[in-house]
């Protein structure tokens, strides 16, 4: 042991051990946040989904549990708990442990649910970003039996009719909702809001023709607009989808109209570093994959990928948006 104050070579040898003492932790650090890496997961994880199944976040969920269960070694198990928006869910995720084996896949109505109702948690500083997992246009469809064949058409109708276009949403403050009232708001018109406990619930509805019309992911919409039981008017990209080159952008139509769907991981604020590490990269080597890209792209996603920061940019830049957007369609929880 060094006295305080002994030098030696003009040095202050009690700094110098603090240093290296410092030095030895941050070492030691490294090597757990390594070895913990390595480690993760140890058993399996639980993968909260908060749609029914049968809509864009269940069917785009499961594409990445499955990948995730490849890349980790260990099962994911995806749970899905509807209700309220995705707010059920969400509000599981924020309370669970931040051990890594809670992890909460997630969309844009967790930056709009805060906005529209009183939530338990904080969209920003209770989750971990972990990846955005892909990027989906929503889609305008109606009922075959709907006179419009057009995005103008449309209008034209809700002019003449204003309240008597009865439109489905996967529930109050989903993207779907407040897709149509932006959508409302733009064009001067005025339509019917009927809210669903999810995607699936509305589909059922939607091509039985027991509502006219929705605007939703692209996802679950796409193969109904190809087998003819809906017809599709537009996208909410800027540009036509791919996927789609014959249907057009609501912006066509409807000057500055955008709304792109995200899907991505979360995990509760203060999880391993090491945990997110390893979901982020194992789903950015799985979106590498030819097989891969094509089935999202079958089903007009668009793999994202990158960091946990970036995936962070952008939820803190939808929750703005999107706080503007509700406060000025005036949209409310029924």
């Amino acid at each position: 042991m060094h006295r305080s104050g002994y030098r030696y070579g003009g040095h202050d040898v009690e700094k110098m051990d603090r240093r290296w003492d410092c030095a030895r932790a941050l070492v030691l650090a490294c090597a757990a946040g390594i070895a913990a890496a390595q480690g993760y997961p140890q058993r399996p994880i639980r993968l909260l989904v908060g749609f029914p199944p049968g809509g864009a976040a269940d069917t785009l969920g499961r594409i990445a549990a499955q990948k995730l269960t490849e890349g980790l070694g260990q099962q994911v198990v995806v749970d899905n708990r509807g209700g309220a928006g995705g707010l059920i869910a969400t509000e599981i995720a924020a309370k669970a442990s931040p051990d890594g084996y809670t992890l909460l896949f997630t969309s844009i109505p967790h930056v709009i649910n805060p906005h529209l109702r009183r939530v338990g948690y904080d969209a920003v500083r209770d989750f971990a970003p972990a990846i955005q997992f892909v990027s989906v246009p929503l889609m305008m469809v109606v009922h075959p039996s709907f006179p419009a064949r057009s995005i103008q058409a449309f209008v034209d109708f809700a002019k003449g009719k204003p309240g008597e276009i009865n439109f489905a949403s996967a529930g109050a403050g989903s993207s779907s909702h407040l897709a149509m009232e932006l959508f409302a708001s733009m064009t001067g018109t005025r339509v019917t809001h009927v809210p669903y406990k999810g995607t699936g619930p509305m589909l059922v509805d939607l091509i039985a023709g027991r509502v006219s019309a929705t605007i939703a992911s692209a996802v679950p919409l796409s193969p109904h607009v190809k087998s003819g039981k809906l017809r599709g008017l537009g996208v909410t990209s800027p540009k036509r989808a791919s996927a789609f080159p014959d249907l057009p952008a609501i912006a066509e139509t409807v000057a500055g109209y955008e709304v792109i769907n995200w899907f991505g991981i979360l995990a509760p604020a203060g999880a391993p570093k090491a945990a997110v590490a390893r979901i982020n990269a194992v789903l950015n080597a799985a979106m590498r994959e030819p097989v891969l890209v094509k089935m999202l792209n079958a089903r007009t996603a668009e793999p994202a990928g990158g960091t946990p920061e970036a995936f962070g940019a952008t939820i803190r830049a939808d929750y703005a948006k999107w706080g503007k957007v509700v406060k000025a369609s005036g949209a409310r929880v029924d």
